[in-house]
């Protein structure tokens, strides 16, 4: 597809990437360990992208997401995402998670039971395995039941979900411990 253009830029959190089409946003990448191991990445997901100056869109966003790693608000209403290729309920599934409040969290569970799925936790799951519009749709703020957020974030090397939470002021539970192996009924935990 022609007119598909990248950028790399610098947040608080190291060099991210964003990749852009005439429709919208197609990707956004945190950053790896290096600058250009987040290049690589998104031209592997882009291989006929051009690195080029960002699209008005595509500074919106750049500009939201600089600020989000920061610790500061944002607002990505007027951000545009080329949706072409998202299957329909991912799409219902990433409308939802980007009305999620800065510094809140939701199970999974709790996300297929408010879009009247409750039977859908693992589809669900998986709609925000694949986000590939991460901070824009917040999926760092979807967790598994109980809390726990030591999974990497999608599209996202080396930044876990409980650094993009704390960075929100969100404190959810930073992992399992054995207690919670040996005897998970010893303490409840929220369906999910």
């Amino acid at each position: 597809m022609a007119g598909r253009g990248y950028a790399i830029f610098e947040t608080a959190i190291g060099h991210c990437g964003i990749a852009w089409s005439v429709a919208g946003i197609l990707s956004v990448q945190l950053p790896e360990a290096r600058e250009l191991e987040t290049r690589r990445r998104l031209l592997l997901q882009f291989p006929d992208g051009r690195e080029q100056r960002p699209t008005a869109n595509a500074e919106i966003a750049i500009e939201n997401i600089t600020a989000t790693l920061r610790g500061g608000e944002a607002d990505f209403a007027d951000v545009a995402l080329d949706l072409a290729g998202i299957h329909a309920f991912n799409q219902r599934v990433y409308r939802y998670i980007q009305g999620i409040p800065r510094g809140e969290t939701r199970t999974y569970g709790e996300v297929a039971t408010a879009l009247h799925l409750s039977g859908a936790v693992h589809s669900v799951s998986q709609a925000l395995a694949r986000n590939p519009f991460v901070v824009i749709v917040p999926c760092h703020r979807v967790l598994e039941a109980g809390s726990y957020t030591d999974r990497m974030s999608a599209n996202g090397g080396v930044i876990s979900k409980r650094r993009l939470l704390s960075i929100e002021g969100a404190a959810p539970t930073a992992s399992k411990t054995l207690f919670d192996v040996l005897l998970p009924t010893s303490r409840p935990h929220p369906q999910g």
